[in-house]
């Protein structure tokens, strides 16, 4: 298992464009994926999971892969989180 800790940057948070990019990028993978924010995990490949926990501009949160190719997941979670999704 690997993970990366995060702060969100993007305006609006994880809102449902940003949510369904990440969703659609780590759909791609074999690995599980989870987010964590304030104690509780949310499954990374569920949109309606990541839109509930309401990750908002400047949460802090933690990306966890586990499994066959998470260190290539955790890579595209980073590059996808640290470019802001594309936003400003």
């Amino acid at each position: 298992m690997v993970s990366k800790d995060f702060t969100i940057k993007n305006k609006m948070g994880l809102h449902m464009r940003p949510a369904n990019v990440f969703v659609t990028e780590m759909t791609k993978f074999n690995s599980d994926v989870n987010i964590i924010m304030n104690g509780k995990k949310v499954n990374g490949k569920s949109i309606m999971n990541i839109m509930a926990a309401c990750i908002k501009f400047g949460s802090e949160i933690t990306v966890e892969c586990d499994g066959a190719d998470e260190a290539d997941m955790l890579a595209k979670a980073t590059e996808l989180i640290e470019s802001g999704f594309g936003e400003d």
